[in-house]
C-alpha cells in the first residue's frame, strides 16, 4: 500500500496568535527561490526585501541574518521577487518542528540563535505545541 504524505498546512506551524491584524504584513520576498510554508526570514537592509535567514551575513544582503520573521504560506520566486504573508510580529506561538531555516543553518546551536532572535520579535516556538 502506497504511503500518503500531506503538504504542511497553516494549522501545522501557527499554533496561537493574538491578532492577525496586528502580528500579520505582506512583504516582498528576494527573487531566486521557492520559499516553503514556515520559512524563518530576515530582512535585507538596502532593500528591504526578506529572504531565508543565513546562519552568518551575506555580502550584499546584509541585515537577513536576523531572524525577524516567518512566512505563512509557500511562496514560488524562483522567476521574479513574490510577495508573501508573514508573521512579523508577536504574541504568536509557532510549531519548531514546522520551522524551516536556510541550508546554511546546519548546527543545533544555530538553529538555536534563529529561534532566540525570533522570540525577540514576539515569535514564540514551541517544540510541544
Amino acid at each position: 500500500m502506497p504511503v500518503l504524505t500531506a503538504s504542511p498546512t497553516l494549522g501545522d506551524l501557527l499554533k496561537f496568535e493574538c491578532n492577525p491584524s496586528y502580528c500579520r504584513e505582506t512583504v516582498t520576498l528576494k527573487a531566486g527561490t521557492a520559499y516553503p510554508l514556515g520559512a524563518v526570514l530576515g530582512r535585507i537592509t538596502a532593500s528591504g526585501e526578506y529572504r531565508l535567514s543565513p546562519a552568518a551575513e551575506v555580502v550584499g544582503e546584509e541585515g537577513a541574518e536576523t531572524a525577524v520573521a516567518v512566512l505563512l504560506q509557500a511562496v514560488d520566486a524562483t522567476d521574479g521577487a513574490a510577495t508573501g504573508l508573514i508573521a512579523a510580529r508577536g504574541p504568536v506561538i509557532l510549531a519548531e518542528g514546522a520551522l524551516v531555516v536556510d541550508a546554511s543553518v546546519d548546527q543545533p546551536a544555530e538553529r538555536a540563535t534563529k529561534i532566540t532572535q525570533l522570540a525577540a520579535v514576539g515569535l514564540v516556538a514551541r517544540t510541544t505545541v
